[in-house]
C-alpha cells in the first residue's frame, strides 16, 4: 500500500477501529478555527474572551491540506461521518473548497457543519454546492432579548433565521437546532421556539447544559433534565418516541402525533451516553481529543509539519483509539464537576 493517498482515490480502508470499550471509530469532528463572532456565556463568556484575546494564529492552526491529509486517514480508519465546527467555521472564507475536498473522500457517507448561522445565508449555496450534505445551527431562543443575553450581545436573530431558511433551499437538510437549555435563562421559551419550527421539517434538540471547559461557572441547578423538559412538552403536544436513525446516535428522538415532525433530546448530563460513543474530535491546533470532556489530546499538527506519511498517521491514530477509554459522563460527580476540578479542554476548541 503506498504511503500517501492521493485525495479522490480509494484508499484502502482497514478494519474499523475500537477502543478498550468496544466502541468503533466511526464519527470525526473537525475545529477549524477557534475563533467566533459570538461570545456566547457557556462557551465563550466575554469577560475571558475580549476582541483581543489571543486566539490562534493562522500558521498555528491546521491548513486545509493538512486538515484534509488527517480527514483521509481517518475515514482509511473507519470514519463514515465528519463534522466541521468551530469556533465559528463560518468564518473562514474558503471553506467551501476544504468541503469539497472532503467530500471528495471515498467512505465520507455524512458531512456536516455546526454553525451560529449568523453568516449561513451568505455560504449556503455554496457549501451544498462543495458537496455539504447537512447543517446543525446553534440557536438558544427565539425571545429577542434571551437571544441578545445568550449569543453575548454580539448576534443577530434575524440573519439566523433567514440563514436556516437558506440552508434549506440549498438542500442542506434536515436542519437540525441545537438549543442548550439553561434553568432561569432560556427554559421558558423553549415551547415558543419548537411551535415555532414545527411543521418545517427542521429538527430541534434540546441539550442539557454540560460542564463543559472550565469558564461557564456550570452549577448543577442550572441543568433542566430532559424527562422534565419532556413533560412540559407533552402537556402542550401528544409525542411518541422513534428509534435511533444510526448506530451511536446521542439524541432521544420524539415525533408529534399530529405528523408536524420530531424533535430530539441531548442528555448528557442526567443520561450518559459514553457507552455508544464513536467521536474523535481534532481541534483547529491539530491536537486529537477522545472526548468532549477531554482534559489532554495528542499533537498530529507537529508530526504532520515533520513529514508523517499517511502509514505513520494511521499508526498514531490507531494508538490513541485502541487506549481509549474514556467514560466522562458516566462516570461524573456533580459536585466536583461544579468546582472545576479537572482542567478540561473548552468547547470553543472542539466544537462540542
Amino acid at each position: 500500500m503506498s504511503s500517501t493517498t492521493e485525495i479522490g482515490q480509494q484508499p484502502e480502508r482497514a478494519e474499523p477501529l475500537t477502543d478498550a470499550l468496544a466502541r468503533p471509530l466511526h464519527d470525526l469532528r473537525i475545529s477549524l478555527l477557534d475563533r467566533c463572532n459570538y461570545r456566547c456565556p457557556y462557551c465563550m463568556p466575554a469577560s475571558e474572551f475580549p476582541d483581543d484575546y489571543g486566539f490562534l494564529a493562522r500558521d498555528d492552526r491546521l491548513s486545509h491540506a493538512e486538515i484534509l491529509k488527517i480527514a483521509a486517514v481517518a475515514v482509511r480508519g473507519g470514519v463514515s461521518k465528519i463534522r466541521l465546527t468551530g469556533g465559528e467555521p463560518l468564518l473562514d472564507k474558503s471553506l467551501p473548497l476544504l468541503v469539497a475536498g472532503i467530500a471528495r473522500l471515498p467512505g465520507v457517507e455524512d458531512l456536516a457543519l455546526t454553525t451560529n448561522g449568523e453568516l449561513l445565508s451568505r455560504y449556503a449555496a455554496a457549501l451544498a454546492n462543495a458537496g455539504l450534505h447537512r447543517v446543525t445551527v446553534s440557536l438558544d431562543s427565539l425571545d429577542p432579548d434571551v437571544f441578545c443575553l445568550m449569543s453575548g450581545g454580539r448576534g443577530d436573530l434575524e440573519k439566523v433565521l433567514a440563514g436556516i431558511d437558506s440552508a434549506a433551499a440549498a438542500g442542506l437538510i434536515p436542519v437540525k437546532i441545537n438549543v442548550v437549555v439553561q434553568r432561569g435563562v432560556n427554559d421558558h421559551t423553549v415551547l415558543d421556539l419548537l411551535d415555532h419550527f414545527r411543521g418545517t421539517g427542521h429538527i430541534v434538540r434540546l441539550i442539557e447544559f454540560m460542564d463543559v471547559g472550565n469558564r461557564n461557572g456550570w452549577r448543577m441547578d442550572q441543568v433542566v433534565p430532559s424527562r422534565e423538559l419532556l413533560a412540559s412538552i407533552r402537556d402542550r403536544w401528544a409525542l411518541r418516541p422513534i428509534g435511533r436513525s444510526y448506530p451511536g446516535e446521542v439524541a432521544r428522538r420524539y415525533e408529534y402525533l399530529d405528523g408536524s415532525g420530531e424533535l430530539g433530546f441531548i442528555s448528557s448530563v442526567t443520561e450518559p451516553f459514553c457507552g455508544a460513543c464513536s467521536r474523535a474530535r481534532l481541534s483547529a491546533d491539530g491536537t486529537l481529543y477522545t472526548c468532549l470532556f477531554a482534559t489532554h489530546g495528542t499533537d498530529l499538527r507537529e508530526p504532520l509539519r515533520n513529514g508523517a506519511s499517511d502509514d505513520e498517521l494511521a499508526d498514531i491514530l490507531s494508538k490513541i483509539w485502541l487506549q481509549r477509554a474514556d467514560r466522562y459522563s458516566e462516570l461524573r460527580r456533580p459536585e466536583l464537576a461544579e468546582t472545576h476540578a479537572l482542567s478540561k479542554v473548552e468547547m470553543y476548541r472542539i466544537g462540542g
